[in-house]
């Protein structure tokens, strides 16, 4: 009982920093942590981050759609490339008047895939005071 109060306590904690961020923080937040679920093949902890009609184009022009499929398509990439991984870097992100969308861009990285890298744009919006991932584009430019 006593490790499942501390356990508790800590989850708490976590919710209530994360509540006190400001939105540009909790984004540059987000993004550093599904960089780190990328680099450990965590896709449920990337995942978390996508509404379920998540939209991603690829750097080479692809386009996906739908958080489950778009899952399907991280789960094979991880079991076919096991030495693949990304890295988004926010360069910039814009708040709506209203709180309620962002805009982030950046420069995003790729490891043992077909581009070395590029520039990327993402739309986020603020679902029950959490920001999540509508849209991302990706430009392969390296």
């Amino acid at each position: 009982m006593r490790v499942f109060a501390l356990f508790l306590f800590q989850v708490m904690s976590l919710n209530i920093a994360y509540a006190q961020m400001s939105d540009e923080q909790q984004i540059r937040s987000s993004r550093e942590h599904s960089n780190t679920a990328i680099a450990t093949k965590d896709i449920e902890s990337l995942s978390k981050y996508w509404l379920d009609d998540f939209v991603v184009v690829r750097g080479n022009g692809t386009q996906m759609s739908g958080k489950a499929s778009i899952i399907e398509v991280w789960k094979k990439m991880f079991t076919e490339t096991p030495n693949v991984k990304f890295v988004r870097t926010p360069t910039e992100i814009k708040i709506s008047n209203d709180k309620t969308f962002a805009w982030e861009k950046g420069t995003w990285e790729g490891f043992n895939t077909y581009s070395k890298g590029g520039e990327y744009s993402a739309m986020w919006r603020k679902v029950n005071n959490e920001w999540k991932l509508q849209a991302e584009l990706f430009v392969a430019l390296k």
